[in-house]
């Protein structure tokens, strides 16, 4: 009989409280535990396991105080992933994310700089996801503004079509 095998998974990134990673690290977690469930006994274990990733600033400080607060009250406080998930959206997620996103496209100082033109648009992408904005001459006219002035000017003297 042949025995089955399992992908290997990887374990989420340390996380020490930067915002911009929050996402990440939060999916990662929950990945992990819908594709290796049974790896977990129960919900508060889930949670445990989250928390172990913990290991600086603020992120370690929260996390001490859950377990302040199941020293003091005798039973752990989060009771359950969803519960875990509201409260490290609370404390760790940008409390605005579209006004973030909006100020940072509508201000002088989003620029490409030293980033290849696909970091670039990478990062473009990722802030006009999280604004909102659909209007397709409006993020033309934002990306094309944060552009280095070289390919500013490529961008404006080529053919259309090509």
């Amino acid at each position: 009989m042949a025995r089955q095998t399992c992908p290997k998974l990887s374990c989420p990134p340390d996380f020490s409280r930067e915002r911009y990673n929050s996402c990440a690290f939060l999916n990662s977690c929950s990945f992990y535990i819908c594709l290796a469930p049974k790896q977990f006994h129960d919900k508060e274990e889930r949670i445990l396991w989250a928390l172990t990733f913990f290991k600086g600033g603020h992120a370690a400080k929260w996390s001490e105080n859950v377990f302040c607060q199941e020293a003091d009250i005798s039973v752990f406080p989060i009771q359950t992933w969803r519960d875990f998930k509201q409260q490290f959206r609370l404390h760790f997620f940008p409390v605005n994310a579209e006004a973030d996103a909006i100020n940072t496209l509508e201000g002088t100082s989003y620029h490409q700089g030293g980033w290849t033109v696909d970091d670039y648009l990478d990062n473009f992408q990722a802030l006009v996801s999280d604004t909102g904005y659909t209007d397709p001459w409006t993020l033309v006219v934002k990306f094309r503004q944060g552009l280095r002035l070289g390919i500013q000017n490529q961008i404006a003297t080529m053919s259309y079509g090509r």
